[in-house]
Parts: structure tokens; sequence; C-alpha cells
């Protein structure tokens, strides 16, 4: 951008840095949204409930069933998201 472009623009700066903090808010919500980490520790502790026999093999399944297809949900939109950034 020139001297004048700036000059010329400079009273919207304001608006432009409001534009700015607005995407950095919603590209680390995007981010948390999509941490598979909070999965996987679901099913370490899972895991863990099971050997420790306070769960039985069909309800270790079916939460399992059920972390993996939101794990696998999160990895598709991390990949989405990946795409629509570049």
């Amino acid at each position: 951008m020139g001297l004048i472009s700036q000059i010329l623009t400079f009273p919207l700066a304001p608006v432009r840095g409001v534009g700015w903090v607005l995407d950095q808010v919603v590209l680390a919500a995007e981010r948390e949204h999509d941490d598979p980490e909070p999965v996987l520790a679901g099913l370490r502790a899972l895991e863990q409930e099971l050997l420790d026999g306070h769960i039985d093999e069909d309800e270790f399944d079916r939460r399992e069933d059920e972390l993996l297809d939101e794990l696998e949900r999160r990895q598709a939109r991390s990949t989405e998201a990946g795409h629509r950034h570049l």
C-alpha cells in the first residue's frame, strides 16, 4: 500500500483493527474446537475405567465408538479448515 493510500484510508484503521481481532478470535475458537487432545484424553480415561473394572466391555465399546466418531469429525474439520486458510 502506498503512502497516499495509507493517508487516505487512515480513518478506517480502527475498523481494520477490529476486523483483524475478530479474525484472530474466530481462528482461535476453530483451533480449540478442532483440537483432538480432549478426545484422546477421553479415550485414555475410558480405557482406565475399563481396566479398573468401573465399566464393562459393552459400555466401553459404546463410549469408545462415540469418542472415535468425535475424533474423526474434529480431524475432518481441521483438514477442511486447513484447506480453507491456504
